[in-house]
């Protein structure tokens, strides 16, 4: 490495005079790891009051440790997937990190998500009184759609976050969710991202809302419970990725609040490992992301094992990670390869991933831009 890149590759290289030698023994050397589904603004406890009783400060404090936490565990790269109602606080957050004032992955940055009046992250349930604030930005046509991106961009959003569906629901063993926007509406949004060289990210759980998502073309559905034959063909020519997040559903069935919401947590998991058997199955096109923040950070390397568990290979599932997350966050060629140019974003662990890929929850060596953050 000289700088933050890697400036030559192989089982022999030059070593000038003078040169720091970093040597990792037995330990399997990779490219970092990127998760591309975090939030950085939540931490595990009731997720709707930590954003009512804790100010965008302390939240942002919060964030901050938990960067930190998600780079000492590997991830040299993520992208946030909205702060839940702490704004802008993430553009900070960012540059920060780029900065060197603090400890960090490469971050692409979304602010709030959008969301409609009433839809999936408003809050509802409060004493309307109380005029408690939605985790969200409203929108609720395209017009707005694109009033309110301008803004978050202004403010520093690397990319748009849209939820797509609303409540998921299991009626007679089916998933069923509400669509949020139209696709007319979506395609506004993903065309006014394009103008200025970003994407659109979506939450869809589940029909038409995914289907109107890859219509109108934006680079990621996230969550992808229950996917359409037209949904996953689309998905498969315009190379629009999946990110399943087996480790949330997981956690949320084991951590429910009641016998009743756990049975309904673990019949939503068991559903959406069906249906991702079919999308692997159909040539879905996949990147890696965990949801991190209701459970703890640093620990979502349980993404990779689950992901296994329920149908690829451990190569598919790093080339997902690497190859896929690094086109998916705008760092293709950049990151997620050890080769001569790229960015010095490298890890070590012990054991080979591809024979047990939850070699991956021990990563003992952290390099990101040349530099190195664990040893």
């Amino acid at each position: 490495m000289q700088g933050e890149r890697i400036i030559e590759v192989g089982s022999s290289v030059k070593r000038p005079a003078g040169v720091e030698v970093i040597d990792v023994g037995d330990r399997t050397l990779m490219p970092g790891l990127i998760d591309a589904h975090v939030h950085l603004f939540l931490h595990p406890g009731a997720e709707d009051l930590q954003t009512v009783q804790e100010s965008v400060p302390q939240r942002t404090i919060m964030a901050v440790l938990a960067a930190r936490d998600d780079l000492m565990a590997g991830f040299t790269a993520e992208r946030d997937m909205g702060t839940e109602g702490a704004g802008s606080a993430d553009t900070a957050v960012r540059d920060a990190i780029n900065d060197g004032l603090v400890l960090g992955p490469r971050l692409r940055i979304s602010g709030n998500a959008i969301n409609i009046l009433g839809g999936h992250e408003d809050a509802i349930g409060y004493n309307p009184a109380q005029r408690v604030l939605a985790n969200a930005d409203y929108a609720n046509n395209a017009g707005e759609l694109v009033a309110v991106m301008r803004q978050q961009f202004k403010e520093g959003a690397d990319f748009t976050k849209i939820y797509e569906t609303g409540p998921d629901k299991v009626r007679d063993g089916k998933l069923s969710t509400v669509y949020q926007y139209t696709e007319a509406e979506l395609k506004a949004a993903v065309e006014e991202a394009a103008r200025v060289g970003r994407h659109v990210a979506v939450h869809a759980t589940g029909e038409p809302g995914a289907l109107f998502a890859a219509r109108a073309e934006v680079a990621s559905i996230d969550h992808a419970n229950q996917l359409g034959d037209e949904t996953m063909r689309l998905m498969r020519e315009r190379q629009i990725f999946a990110v399943p997040t087996f480790t949330i559903f997981e956690y949320f069935a084991e951590h429910a609040a009641t016998p009743a919401r756990a049975a309904h947590e673990h019949e939503m998991l068991d559903l959406k490992v069906q249906d991702f058997r079919k999308q692997v199955a159909a040539g879905v096109p996949m990147a890696v992301g965990s949801d991190v923040g209701p459970f703890p950070h640093g620990t979502q390397a349980r993404e990779f094992v689950l992901m296994v568990k329920y149908g690829m290979s451990p190569l598919a599932v790093l080339q997902a990670d690497l190859l896929n997350g690094a086109k998916l966050l705008g760092w293709e060629r950049q990151i997620g390869a050890l080769e001569v140019g790229y960015l010095a974003d490298i890890v070590a662990v012990s054991g080979d991933p591809l024979q047990n890929i939850s070699a991956l929850g021990n990563v003992s060596f952290v390099m990101k831009g040349g530099v190195v953050y664990k040893k």
